[in-house]
């Protein structure tokens, strides 16, 4: 790897785009120095843009910016980057190696800070404080450097006595936004979904709890149980992996049409959804309802006569075992059951496979209609807006390598409709049509964060609201939320699917392992501010890159953490394999999937005998700890983490050059393990309380300027945003186009 200095442009003020009247020249100054990782050695390429007066409220025209363009290397020091008036008083700044960051030294006082010191006009108007200065030559200066390096300061008055810039807002929480990715994948082509409207969302949010619904009293009525916890959203997930439709939520086109894994959920409640009893009467009381409820099915249904014998057989057994058995332990109720179980439920799904299967192949012929509705009113809604209807998936493009980066549109955007805004102390809503989505204040500005570095179309923020609603709407719809029920009740939530991990773990991994990317989050749960999720049409103007399994991956370091659904963690791991096997560059994945042996699931078999694994660890149950996925919702900070009730089974997937950068050495799993030890996050929120923010980690490559679309090819690195505060109710402030 090879380090250089990368220099980026600051954002010029919003009048800087007005034509003025020539007046004196500029004075020629250099912006921040930064440690840059460049993936592969090349040679270095001059910025293709150094046109300071350029417009910042359209998208900047630059050619793409591939993973090997960078700038030469500046001065050891960086006494340029300051004002006059501090270079006047004493002030000058140096890099620290030891730290790797900048830090100001005066040489008049001797104080050192690592913040920028602050100018006073009034106090010191003239510098009359600070020793004579030397005289600020900076065409002198400029000449020693090379030509490329040469930048002219934005016209926000540094340089001629006015204020220093303000400094860039870190959103602090549990995550760092500030990490860029070090994530190279190849060129992909827009996507030809329709942009997201809050009345195409409602409706298609409708009838999805229509369907789910249905799903419920299909169950109830024909099989005389309730509906798998989770298994309608586990059913989403698992068609998705091999639907060809465009529906971004609603499976559409699958082959085979039956879900196996709905299939199987269904089949395993039958006759009698099981638990784990806690106590010996409960074990004895849930063996005598098994038996009541499998004769009960066995003669209400047209079974065979061996069926039908063998389960009224094994019934009655169970009911005289249960009579004249007295001071039976907890094992041996147990061990009953197991055994009765084995007995009757062969017969009881020959029974019911018919009835199972066609409330599997019910439930995708409504969903493949109700998906063809919803694009019928949106291609309507487009056309009254004068968008043609959206054009066929284009061919693959050029395979360049270029950084991660959102996914984009192929149709603009339609004109969106007003959405109610209501703050309150804690939670904010947003209401559309009498229908309202709430989101914590803190969550609320993570999503305003992610979208000023993520989205390209809308930097007056006049589309934010109506994207924010969209967003929640579909996740509430998703994860089973309706109305005002209690949001931390899992029998009738999937928030299970969305939960993460802890803010330490994250953070260790991107120490100690270099990963800057999520193969599965949300913008509600990340940790990045680059990701991939399940919905890419939503997501996308907060930094996702669509589904993992649509990402072309050639470089970088990556956390999976997959919902617990077998058919996309045996794809993800499939996937995953692939792509080690194409790449010769760095790539690790180190993937966290539940510990579950009884039976084994085929994804953890697949992940256990992959020749990419190099090392696999086990987090016990009950010591680690996951953030729960409905956090944008709660308030409390005792309800954001739970104990986990299974192992974690943690395994490096890497190819041979990502296991020589990133190894998992004892020391480094260590640290991890200790990472995960439950308690941790509240330390780490009482040291943030009592020292300042870290710098983001170097391993990245750092930038300064903001993530642009590629045009007419690739795009840009990430950045940081500038945000302003308002002081009132301290929420990140809209600026206007160009800031």
């Amino acid at each position: 790897m090879n380090e250089v200095k990368h220099e980026t442009n600051t954002s010029a003020l919003s009048w800087d785009s007005m034509s003025v009247p020539q007046g004196p020249p500029i004075p020629i100054t250099h912006e921040n120095i930064q440690q840059v990782m460049v993936p592969v050695p090349i040679k270095m390429q001059p910025p293709p843009n150094l046109n300071p007066m350029m417009d910042h409220g359209a998208p900047m025209q630059q050619g793409p910016m591939t993973p090997h363009q960078g700038v030469q290397m500046g001065a050891p020091y960086m006494d340029h980057e300051l004002p006059p008036e501090l270079i006047q008083q004493g002030w000058r700044k140096f890099w620290s190696k030891r730290e790797n960051r900048p830090y100001f030294w005066n040489r008049v006082t001797g104080e050192s800070l690592w913040d920028m010191p602050q100018f006073d006009p009034i106090g010191d108007p003239l510098g009359i404080c600070a020793g004579p200065a030397p005289p600020h030559t900076p065409t002198m200066n400029n000449m020693s450097m090379p030509p490329q390096a040469m930048k002219r300061r934005a016209s926000d008055g540094m340089g001629m006595g006015g204020p220093p810039l303000p400094k860039k807002f870190i959103l602090s929480g549990p995550w760092d936004l500030e990490i860029v990715t070090n994530v190279i994948i190849l060129e992909r082509p827009p996507t030809t979904m329709p942009q997201p409207h809050p009345e195409i969302e409602l409706f298609r949010c409708n009838l999805t709890n229509k369907l789910r619904n249905l799903l419920q009293e299909m169950c109830h009525s024909r099989e005389g149980i309730d509906a798998p916890n989770d298994s309608f959203n586990r059913w989403l997930m698992e068609r998705k992996v091999i639907d060809t439709g465009s529906d971004p939520l609603l499976p559409t086109s699958c082959y085979p049409e039956i879900s196996p894994g709905m299939y199987r959920e269904i089949m395993n409640d039958i006759p009698l959804k099981l638990k784990k009893p806690k106590y010996t009467g409960d074990a004895r009381k849930q063996l005598s309802k098994y038996a009541e409820a499998a004769k009960k099915m066995i003669e209400s249904r047209n079974a065979s006569p061996e069926s039908r014998k063998v389960v009224k057989w094994n019934a009655e057994d169970t009911f005289a075992w249960l009579r004249k058995t007295v001071g039976a332990t907890y094992d041996d109720f147990q061990e009953r059951l197991n055994h009765l179980k084995t007995q009757c439920q062969p017969h009881l799904t020959e029974t019911v496979k018919d009835s199972v299967e066609k409330i599997c192949l019910k439930i995708y012929h409504l969903s493949s209609e109700h998906a063809k509705k919803i694009r019928d009113k949106h291609n309507e809604l487009l056309a009254s807006n004068g968008i043609l209807e959206p054009p066929p998936p284009m061919s693959s493009m050029n395979c360049r390598k270029v950084w991660c980066y959102p996914i984009q549109f192929a149709t603009p955007s339609c004109r969106m409709p007003t959405i109610e805004y209501h703050p309150d102390k804690e939670q904010i809503m947003l209401r559309f049509q009498n229908d309202t989505v709430t989101v914590n204040n803190l969550q609320f500005q993570k999503l305003e964060h992610l979208y000023r570095y993520s989205c390209f179309d809308d930097k007056k923020f006049e589309l934010f609201l109506p994207r924010v609603w969209c967003l929640l709407k579909r996740y509430n719809t998703f994860l089973g939320i309706m109305g005002q029920m209690n949001i931390l009740d899992t029998q009738h939530t999937g928030h299970k699917t969305q939960a993460s991990l802890p803010g330490p773990v994250m953070e260790c991994l991107n120490r100690q392992f270099g990963v800057t990317f999520e193969c599965f989050a949300s913008p509600l749960n990340c940790y990045f501010r680059q990701y991939c999720s399940m919905f890419a049409d939503t997501d996308s103007y907060f930094g996702s890159r669509g589904p993992i399994l649509d990402l072309k991956a050639v470089s970088g370091s990556f956390q999976a953490h997959p919902p617990y659904c077998e058919e996309l963690m045996e794809a993800t791991v499939t996937h995953i394999e692939q792509l080690l096997a194409d790449s010769p560059e760095p790539l690790s994945f180190i993937v966290f999937v539940p510990d579950h042996r009884d039976p084994t699931p085929n994804a953890l078999v697949k992940l256990e005998a992959s020749h990419f694994k190099r090392k696999q660890v086990v987090v016990p149950a009950f010591e680690h700890e996951f953030r729960i996925g409905i956090q944008h919702m709660v308030t409390n900070k005792t309800d954001l983490n739970v104990k986990s009730q299974h192992g974690t089974l943690v395994v490096w997937l890497q190819n041979s050059a990502g296991y020589s950068k990133w190894p998992p050495t004892e020391d480094k799993v260590e640290k991890l393990l200790d990472a995960f030890r439950p308690g941790r996050e509240r330390e780490r929120d009482k040291l943030e309380l009592l020292s300042p923010k870290a710098e983001p980690n170097p391993q990245t490559p750092p930038s300064e300027t903001q993530t642009q679309p590629p045009l007419g090819g690739g795009p840009a690195p990430p950045g940081p945003p500038q945000v302003k505060m308002n002081n009132h109710n301290n929420v990140a402030m809209y600026p206007p186009v160009g800031s």
